[in-house]
This record gives C-alpha cells, sequence and structure tokens, in this order.
C-alpha cells in the first residue's frame, strides 16, 4: 500500500481538506473502518460485501478526509469510471436506458466535485496528478472499447467526440483536464502536454477526439506547447541513441506531435504556421538569457536550438500538410543573412546527420505539394555562380551557402531522376508513369506534379543559356517530360521551339528530344500539331509566331545542307540533329494548309519567314485536292506581296530581304508546279491571272486602268449616278456585247460630265520593271519546265543533270497549253476554243471591237509578249492564242495601212508590237524561218512596207492553218516540231519579202541572207 499511499505534501492536502469542510470530518475509528473498507472491500460494520456504488463512495470518502491515498483511489475509480462506460455504451447497443447499480452517474459527479475543488484550492498539487490521471484514463478507455457496435471505428472525428460527450465520466475526465490545463498554463504547461503526448503516443487513433477537443479549447498553447515538448522529446532521444545508454522501448513523441497538429491543422492552420516559422527563426540566434530554475522555455538550450532544425524537418516528413503550410514562407525568409545562420548553426554537425538532413531536404522538395517553382528558383538563384548575372536584387550568396545549395539541386535532380526511371513494384521500366496505360498504380512525385504548371516558365530560363543554370533546367523539363508523358513533352518542345532566338538556343530543343525521343515516340509531330494549334487560336504573337516560323525553317535547312554535302558528309551516320530535322520536315508538310495562310499574314516578317518555311518543306505524298490548291492560291499571292515589297525594299536599306523573299517564293511556286498537273494548271492560272490583275499591273510597266480603256470614276462623281442610264453608261461592262451590229457603242464619256478624263499612265522605275518580268519569267519557265508528277520535292532542278547549261530548259508542251489557254480566257473570255483557222483579211471587219479590245489589252499589259514568247516554247502550245495573234495583227495591219508616218520607227509601240508578235510565231512555229525573220527589216520600212510584210504572214497562217496536228514529236530533241516542207511551197509568200529587199537593198543588204529558202 505504500505505493497508493503517497506522503508528498500529505500535510498541505490536508490542511486544504480539513479547513473546507470542518463537519465532515471522521473521527479516527471512523477513519480506520472506512480504510479497512476500502481496502478489502467488506463492509466492517456488517461483514458484508460492498457493491461496486457502496466501494466507490467509500473511496470517495476516503479521499476527501484522506488526500495523502490519492494514488490509490485514483487508481481504483479507473475501474469505476470503466463500468459506467461500459453499462453507458451497452445501453446505447441495447437501445435502452440502464438505471440501479450499475448506473454510476451520480459518483461520478461527486468524484469530479471532489477533484475540481482540490484543484482550485491547491493547483500546484493536484493539477499535475489529476491531468495525468485523467488523460491517461481517457486513453485508456478509448481504446478499450474502440470498435463497439456503439463506438465504430469508421465513425467521423465529430461522431466520436460527440458521443464521448455524451457519457458522464469521459466529459468528467475531459473537464478536469482542461481545468488542470487551464491552472498550469501560467507556470507549468509541459508536464500536462507531456502527458497529453505520451497517451496520443499510446492509444492513436482512438485518442484523436480528445485531442481534437483539447486542441480547440487551447488552440495557442497546444500548439506552441505540443511543439516545445515534442522538440525536447526529439533532442533527448536522440541524445539517448548517440550514446547507447537508453535500452527502454521509449516510443518518441513526434508521431502524437504530427497528430495534434495535423487534427488542429483545419482551423488554425496560420497559428500552427507561425509558430513553425518562430520556431525555425528563434533557432538560428545562440541563447543570450541563461536558463533560470522555473525557465521551460526551449529556445534558453544550445542543444535545442541546434536540433530544431532537424525536428521540423523530421515534422515535414510525416505531415505533408505542415510541409504546404510553412514551405512557402519559409522559403521567403531564406535571406543571406538567415541562409548564413543556418550555416553558422549546421557547421557543429557530423558529417553523417548533415548527409542524412541533405537527404530528408530533397525527399521534402520532391514530397512538397504546393510551393516547388518558389522552391527551385531559390535553389536555382542561391547556386548559380557569382560570375553569372542572376534575375532580381538578389544579391550574391556565400559561397558555402552556393556550394550546399548547388549540392542540394544536384541531389534533387538524381532523386528526381530516380523517382522518374524507377517504378514502384519492382518495375524497373518508366513505363509505369502516368502516360503509360500499365497496369500497376505509378508513383506520385508531387513536385513534378507542381512543376507541370511551370513548363513555360521552365523554358524561358533554360534559354536564357545561364552558366550551370540551363543545365539544372533542361535536366528537370527532361525528367518532367518523362513523368508526365507526351502532353508535357510536347508542350516543352514547342516552347522551346517557339522562344528559340539563336542556333545554340534552338540546340537546346535537340537535346531535349534525344533522351526523349527512346521512349516518347511521335514526339515531333505532336509538338509541330501543338504548334499549328496554337497558330490557330492566335494565342502567339506576330514575332513569336516569326521566330517558330524561322525555327522550324532553320530545322529544315540543316538536313538540306547534309544532303548537299552528300553521303561522305554525314560522317556514315545520322545525326540526332538531322534525325529531328526530318521529322519536323516530315510534320510539317502534314500541315501545309494550315502554315500557307501565314504567308498573306499583315506582318510582313511573319509572311517571309512562312515562305522560307514552306519552300523548304517537303510536299506530302497524299493530301487533298482542296488544300493543295489553298496552298497554290496562296503561294502566288506571297509572289505578287514579294515583287512589291522588293520595289519598295529596294528604295530603302532592306532590300536583301525582299530578294530573299521573293526567291523563296519561286522556290515554293516551282516545287508546287512540279507535285502533280493539278497544282501545275492551279499555279499556272494564278501567276498569268495575277500578272494580268490591275493591281499588279504597274509591277510589270502595265496600266492599272481597266483594259477596255476606260477610267474609273472618281468617287466625287459617284453620288450624282440618279439615273438608270447614267448608272448603266458608268457600268457599260456589264451591259450585253452585240459586236458588230447597231447596238455596238463606244463609250467616250458620262453623261452631264463630259468626255471622260484618261488617267495618268504610271511610270515606276524601268529597272524595277526589268527585274519583276525577268522574275515573273522565270518562274513560269521553271514551272512549266518542272516534272510534273515527282512530289515537288526536287526543287524544280532534277532536269539541270542533262540540259546543257547555256540553253534553256525544255517546256513542257502541257504547261504551255494551259498557259495559252488561259491567255486567251483573260484577253477575250468570248473567243470559242476551236478558232484555230484564219479568214481572209477582209474578214477582220466584222470583229473590229475585239480586236480593239485585245489590242488595249497587249498595250495596258506589256508583260504579255513575254509570256507569250514562253508559250510559245512550248510547242505546239501558241497554236491554241491562235484567236489573240490574229485580232493583234488584224489591229496592226489597220494601223500600218492608216499610218501617214514616213518610217514605221515613228509609231513606236505598234513597231515594236509587230515585232514581238512575228518573232512569237516564228519561234512557235507558226510560220517557216524565212517569214518569221521578217521582223528583222522592220525598222528599216514605211509604214506601208511593214503592211506588206505583214500581209504576206496574214496569208501564209490562212493557207497553212496553226493546227497543233502539224506537229510531231522528235525523240532526239525531246520536243514537237513541225515540218514545213509537207506545207508546200513557201515560195510565193516569200515574193513580197523579196521585193521590199530589192526596193531597199542599200539598207537591208546584211538581211539578205536571213531570207533565202
Amino acid at each position: 500500500m505504500s505505493g497508493f499511499f503517497d506522503g508528498t505534501l500529505l500535510t498541505v492536502s490536508m490542511q486544504t481538506s480539513l479547513a473546507h469542510s470542518p463537519q465532515n470530518a471522521l473521527s479516527p475509528q471512523e477513519l480506520s473502518q472506512e480504510i479497512k473498507s476500502f481496502i478489502s472491500g467488506v463492509d466492517q460494520t456488517q461483514g458484508r460485501k460492498l457493491s461496486v456504488r457502496e466501494h466507490a463512495r467509500c473511496a470517495v470518502r476516503l479521499l476527501r478526509s484522506v488526500p495523502a491515498c490519492r494514488g490509490a483511489v485514483l487508481e481504483h475509480l479507473r475501474g469505476v469510471y470503466n463500468e459506467h462506460v461500459s453499462t453507458f455504451l451497452h445501453n446505447l447497443e441495447a437501445d435502452g436506458e440502464g438505471d440501479g447499480d450499475s448506473n454510476l452517474e451520480d459518483v461520478i459527479m461527486e468524484v469530479h466535485g471532489v477533484l475540481a475543488e482540490f484543484i482550485r484550492l491547491n493547483p500546484r498539487a493536484w493539477a499535475p496528478l489529476v491531468s495525468t490521471w485523467a488523460v491517461d484514463l481517457l486513453g485508456q478507455l478509448s481504446s478499450k472499447h474502440a470498435g463497439r457496435r456503439a463506438a465504430p471505428q469508421s465513425s467521423s472525428l465529430n461522431e466520436l467526440l460527440q458521443l464521448w460527450m455524451s457519457c458522464a465520466a469521459t466529459r468528467s475526465l475531459m473537464e478536469a483536464y482542461t481545468q488542470c490545463l487551464a491552472a498550469m498554463i501560467a507556470w507549468c504547461p509541459d508536464q500536462c502536454v507531456d502527458a497529453l503526448l505520451d497517451t496520443s503516443v499510446q492509444h492513436s487513433p482512438h485518442f484523436d477526439w480528445v485531442v481534437a477537443h483539447i486542441g480547440s479549447s487551447f488552440p495557442g498553447t497546444i500548439i506552441s506547447r505540443v511543439l516545445a515538448c515534442g522538440l525536447k522529446d526529439f533532442c533527448s532521444h536522440g541524445t539517448a541513441d548517440k550514446g547507447q545508454g537508453d535500452k527502454s522501448n521509449r516510443v518518441p513523441k513526434i508521431g502524437s506531435v504530427v497528430g495534434i497538429l495535423g487534427h488542429l491543422a483545419a482551423r488554425h492552420s496560420d497559428s500552427i504556421r507561425q509558430e513553425l516559422l518562430r520556431m525555425f527563426q528563434e533557432s538560428l540566434s545562440p541563447p543570450t538569457i541563461p536558463p533560470s530554475s522555473g525557465s521551460t522555455s526551449w529556445e534558453h538550450s544550445t542543444q535545442l536550438c541546434r536540433g530544431a532544425v532537424p525536428f521540423l524537418l523530421q515534422l515535414a516528413a510525416l505531415s505533408p500538410s505542415l510541409l504546404g503550410a510553412v514551405s512557402a514562407e519559409l522559403v521567403e525568409s531564406l535571406r543571406p543573412p538567415v541562409l548564413l545562420q543556418l550555416q553558422a548553426v549546421l557547421q557543429g554537425l557530423p558529417r553523417d546527420e548533415l548527409d542524412n538532413m541533405m537527404g530528408l531536404v530533397v525527399h521534402l522538395i520532391a514530397q512538397s505539394p504546393a510551393g516547388g517553382a518558389r522552391i527551385l528558383r531559390f535553389l536555382a538563384d542561391t547556386a548559380t555562380p557569382a560570375s553569372v548575372i542572376i534575375s532580381g536584387p538578389t544579391p550574391s550568396p556565400h559561397e558555402g551557402v552556393r556550394e550546399a545549395c548547388d549540392r542540394l539541386l544536384q541531389m534533387l535532380l538524381l532523386h528526381l531522376h530516380k523517382l522518374v526511371y524507377t517504378c514502384s513494384e519492382g518495375d524497373d521500366s518508366y513505363y509505369s508513369r502516368p502516360h503509360s496505360p500499365s497496369s500497376q498504380a505509378p508513383r506520385v512525385v508531387p513536385f513534378l506534379e507542381e512543376m507541370q504548371s511551370h513548363v513555360g516558365e521552365l523554358c524561358a530560363e533554360t534559354l536564357r543559356l545561364e552558366r550551370k543554370r540551363h543545365l539544372w533546367l533542361h535536366q528537370l523539363l527532361c525528367l518532367l517530360s518523362v513523368y508526365r508523358g507526351p502532353s508535357v513533352a510536347t508542350e516543352a518542345l514547342c516552347q522551346l521551339l517557339t522562344l528559340a532566338r539563336n542556333p545554340d538556343q534552338l540546340a537546346l530543343a535537340w537535346q531535349l528530344h534525344t533522351p526523349l525521343s527512346t521512349c516518347l515516340p511521335g514526339l515531333i509531330p505532336a509538338a509541330v500539331t501543338r504548334c499549328v494549334a496554337q497558330i490557330h487560336t492566335h494565342t502567339l504573337g506576330p514575332k513569336q509566331l516569326c521566330q517558330l516560323l524561322l525555327n522550324l525553317a532553320s530545322a529544315m535547312q540543316s538536313v538540306q545542307e547534309e544532303e548537299r554535302r552528300g553521303p561522305g558528309g554525314m560522317g556514315g551516320g545520322a545525326s540526332p540533329q538531322s534525325s529531328m530535322a526530318l521529322q519536323v520536315g516530315a510534320a510539317v508538310s502534314g500541315h501545309l494548309h494550315d502554315f500557307c495562310p501565314l504567308l498573306l499574314h499583315g506582318d510582313q516578317a511573319v509572311s517571309h519567314a512562312a515562305v522560307r518555311l514552306l519552300s523548304r518543306s517537303l510536299l506530302p505524298r497524299a493530301t487533298l485536292p482542296s488544300h493543295l490548291l489553298l496552298v497554290c492560291r496562296a503561294a502566288v499571292t506571297h509572289f505578287f506581296l514579294a515583287l512589291r515589297r522588293r520595289v519598295q525594299a529596294g528604295k530603302g536599306r532592306d532590300g536583301g530581304q525582299g530578294g530573299e523573299a521573293v526567291n523563296c517564293s519561286v522556290l515554293l511556286l516551282s516545287r508546287l508546279a512540279g507535285y502533280s498537273p493539278l497544282t501545275l494548271k492551279c499555279v499556272l492560272l494564278q501567276l498569268v491571272e495575277g500578272a494580268l490583275h490591275k493591281g499588279n499591273a504597274d509591277l510589270f510597266g502595265g496600266q492599272s486602268e481597266d483594259i477596255r480603256g476606260d477610267t474609273p470614276i472618281s468617287p466625287s462623281l459617284a453620288p450624282d449616278r440618279g439615273g438608270f442610264l447614267l448608272d448603266i453608261n458608268c457600268r457599260f461592262g456589264t451591259t450585253v456585247n452585240f459586236s458588230g451590229s447597231v447596238w455596238s457603242v463606244f463609250h467616250a464619256g458620262v453623261i452631264g460630265k463630259g468626255l471622260k478624263q484618261r488617267s495618268a499612265t504610271p511610270h515606276p522605275d524601268a529597272a524595277s520593271v526589268i527585274q519583276n518580268v525577268q522574275t515573273l519569267l522565270a518562274v513560269t519557265v521553271q514551272c512549266c519546265s518542272a516534272p510534273s508528277g515527282n512530289g515537288g520535292n526536287s526543287g524544280g532542278t532534277r532536269h539541270q543533270s542533262t540540259v546543257v547549261p547555256d540553253e534553256p530548259p525544255p517546256i513542257n508542251a502541257e504547261a504551255a497549253k494551259m498557259m495559252a489557254v488561259t491567255l486567251v480566257e483573260y484577253i477575250c473570255p468570248d473567243v470559242a476554243n476551236g478558232e484555230l483557222s484564219w479568214p481572209p483579211e477582209e474578214h477582220a471587219r466584222t470583229t473590229v471591237e475585239r480586236d480593239i479590245h485585245i489590242r488595249r489589252c497587249f498595250e495596258a499589259h506589256p508583260v504579255l509578249f513575254p509570256l507569250l514568247h514562253v508559250v510559245a516554247a512550248g510547242h505546239p502550245a501558241l497554236c491554241y492564242c491562235s484567236a489573240v495573234l490574229r485580232g493583234l495583227l488584224a489591229t496592226l495591219l489597220a494601223h500600218w495601212e492608216a499610218s501617214r508616218e514616213p518610217l514605221a520607227v515613228d509609231s513606236p509601240w505598234h513597231l515594236q508590237a509587230s515585232c514581238m508578235l512575228v518573232s512569237c510565231m516564228g519561234e512557235g512555229q507558226l510560220l517557216p524561218p524565212v517569214l518569221g525573220n521578217v521582223h528583222e527589216a522592220f525598222p528599216y520600212l514605211t509604214p506601208f512596207e511593214v503592211r506588206l510584210l505583214l500581209l504576206a504572214v496574214w496569208e501564209y497562217v490562212r493557207g497553212n492553218g496553226p493546227m497543233p496536228q502539224k506537229f510531231v514529236f522528235s525523240a532526239e530533241k525531246g520536243l514537237f516540231c513541225r515540218d514545213f516542207a509537207r506545207d508546200g511551197d513557201v515560195a510565193r509568200y516569200v515574193a513580197p519579202i523579196h521585193s521590199v529587199l530589192h526596193k531597199n537593198i542599200d539598207r537591208l543588204g546584211h538581211l539578205c541572207w536571213r531570207f533565202q529558202l
């Protein structure tokens, strides 16, 4: 009984009891009987066994009279409380209310009153004892009765709290502990909290409802003292383990600390965060106040200060919620002075402890659910060498701190690498990542999960190419791409292709693709598809869009350069860059119809970058005709825009870029023309129509006015169009044309406004006009001479290996025919396709209006003659222009007949038109050589003599119609040729020529040999 009848503070306790209850004091004989009855459980007067209620009341009387026996009494009351709880739960399970001897609620209330009175009168003597007894008994009761039907383990914390607080016994214990804690806060809360922690360690999770209730009642005190007690236990635990002197099985309290703080985090997260930060900050400062005998502040101990950081790390490792609550503000507080203090505190730790702490920090960063981007930026900024200019106002850190962060960052990357490439369940392949259809549950890395939303920032920081920093971030991008699969990998590659501004930055994209290509097939096509999606959604600005197109073009240019070097330049195998470039080219070729609208982008730089990309990209092997036509139209439109920009740039300083855009456009058109007959026809049609369009006429020395000769009405005249007749007169081109009838009207003006004003003929720069015409002819010849159906990927130069360099490439007959038909349709739409034969010269009077229209068209568009020469080179395509040639020749004959000039050179345009017409007909083999050379004599003749020679040409063509059937294919030349010997005697058509030669022998003697049969 000595163990239960403790004599400590006996005198004080008895004085307290006797002073407040003198009327209830027992005599020595009665006190002796009560003690014997309590010990034996038998009534000393009646000699019978005491009931539970009687035995409990005897214990209460003994506690009230002899406080020194409080240990034995409290131990006995454990059974009383247990009996009451068992009865309470049994009644709940039976759906009834028990009564009688087992109902000990009045005894419970009496015990509670006695204990509350003792605690109020003498808290220093009773509060520590009662608090330990109450909380330990609560833990035993919670664990013993856990799992019963009235208190199932699946119940929520609120349900359990409501259940236990409705029981008089547990409610009494909870109120007693709360009273003790309130009394001990001022002088010694640690003893009370220690008891709570010990009990929580033993009886968790059944004890959680007690922790939740007490924590909500004293949040500030519980949080601070729980942390302080946990830190003390952590330090003492570490010292005992280090000295190997503690052989007991004492369980550390840190788990209970985590549980208690976890329960309080839902409503008191701010207080927990502030207390954790305060503990960290105060642990960095050495203790300045010597510990006093009554002080319990943890910060006054050097050992506790040194163990605070490891303790906080262990807390964060055991509780992700605590880690997320404190990580953001903790990183913000790590300024250079704080880092130096932290370094000073950790310098005294052994090497193995420092290594363990580093590993724990790496683990915490990898498992951090929030703030990962801020932590990464802090580590990268701090670990960056001092010679590198870092972003922000952060000063250069201490060298030791920098080396520590450098090592920590490398360890983090290594740890993430193991997590990404080492799978759970013993699988050692990467296919159990979240992007894999593996049946095993993937390992979740919270740090990488959060960094998924910061891929754009990582790419931008990587492209800064800061020493070491970009290598770390690039490696993290690779790990993040493998972890999250194609979605993040595609986004990262797309960002690098969009933001890279020089070859060194663009090389980072290749370096990212190389390791990813082995585990993520189809990455390049997916990245290009994502780029196209960004173009469609207009998420890229003009500068970013231009840079993206230039980077894609640079990727494909590397492949073309290696192809030019030949097999020897490849080094025996394809490099990773060339392999990626091939994939880029193939992916871009599948999206030509998506890139072609950029050729007409309002920003000139974007348009230039788009044509550079498309001119270097491969054409797809199979695609929809609608896509092909869309690309062809956009390419031709861009060609004329590039010509105009080159003219404008030639007047400034940016002539080189304009010329490059034109060259790229020519290359693109030639490749499109060689893709298929459909694209060839579309390109040639668009080229001819574009060259003859009045908006582009000035580029080739033409007139902007309509080919019919009418001048656009001034805007100031538009409001005066009130009558129907005036409106029809202004829009006479919409009326039906009755050629040769009385309804033919020559519009010379506007009614009420007088004769129409002739618009001023533009005078473009002669050099620019010549250059534009040559460019148009070059692209036309390349399109007409490109082998059709080769896929368009030869660049239009495959035929040059078998052709003499000084000779022009042969013109494809079908391509020339397409051009001829297009020219006829534009110049004279009402001409039937069957009008190939020529009528007598007198018949031209019936088509005088149509012939005048044809002549005006040639006057307004000088580029028609060079285009006819291209058609003439593709025998027998010029035959299909017979109606246009006949109408132009008829107007020339009428002019020379009516001309009263002494010499033909006095009519320069008509002389030039006559010479080019005959030359073109001779080149197209519509005339024999002797007639095809007559234009050489025109500058030396009079108008009448020129008309005689042109009449001879007319008569020959009328007698020997320009029929394609007269041309025979020559296998030696690879062309269609005409045998003029089959057409009969040419001498009768040459007689006027010889007559004119004899008359002007003094001026034409040197040309006689050109007209010999």
